[in-house]
């Protein structure tokens, strides 16, 4: 004889388990201004105090953060505008150039 109760509840873990996972998004972000490992834990550190964030993987080489985020808490223009915030291009939002200016050296694209 089945136990109707026990399929029941499992399948409602399932279901509250799969709708969690259905939140999350990952998108790839263009961080062409990033030069140096600095640059990537400063991104990393920022993001991953914004509310929503998963996880944050930068790859210096080919400029591009990939992010992981609960898009029922934060999107992507709120990642994209605390990057700027930190001083960094992120897709077509502008580092704030205040913060660009106080950044190391070694974080800023050469010839600017």
């Amino acid at each position: 004889m089945f136990n109707w109760r026990l399929i029941i509840s499992m399948l409602f873990i399932l279901l509250i388990g799969c709708g969690n996972q259905a939140e999350n998004k990952t998108v790839e972000i263009s961080l062409n201004t990033i030069q140096c490992g600095m640059c990537s834990n400063k991104i990393a550190d920022g993001l991953n105090k914004l509310e929503g964030v998963k996880k944050i993987d930068v790859d210096l080489e080919k400029k591009i953060g990939t992010v992981i985020y609960n898009a029922s808490v934060v999107d992507i223009k709120a990642i994209e505008n605390t990057i700027a915030s930190i001083g960094y291009d992120a897709n077509d939002t502008p580092a704030d150039p205040k913060v660009y200016e106080k950044l190391d050296l070694c974080c800023k694209v050469p010839g600017e």
